[in-house]
């Protein structure tokens, strides 16, 4: 690595830049993760903000987040049959019954992928 200097008066000052940030975004998820590990993890924390690796981790918790949410969420709703036969008969009952599908999809996910 060089590192060039340009005079600014009487001194020479570094001439440093950062390095591009990852450019999405870190969703509630990723949100919850850096609080977890600014809270409970900060070495890890401080050492990510060093690394500059800190923001495409939490973008990619949130993700992988998402994505596991989803997939439980279809497993659960198959597995308690609701199916879109129920939607058509009991729209209501229907809602109840995903939405506990995904809470409970939602709590296993912070406890494995945010928590950990």
């Amino acid at each position: 690595m060089v590192i060039t200097y340009t005079k600014h008066g009487d001194y020479y000052y570094p001439d440093l830049e950062l390095p591009p940030q990852p450019t999405g975004d870190i969703g509630r998820f990723g949100r919850m993760r850096k609080k977890y590990l600014k809270e409970h993890q900060p070495d890890t924390f401080a050492l990510m903000l060093m690394e500059n690796t800190l923001m495409q981790h939490l973008i990619d918790i949130d993700r992988q987040a998402n994505e596991q949410i989803n997939l439980i969420t279809a497993q659960l709703a198959h597995a308690e049959g609701v199916t879109e036969e129920l939607k058509a008969r009991d729209q209501l009952e229907w809602i109840r019954r995903i939405n506990s599908c995904r809470d409970r999809a939602e709590e296993q996910v912070i406890r494995e992928l945010v928590m950990i």
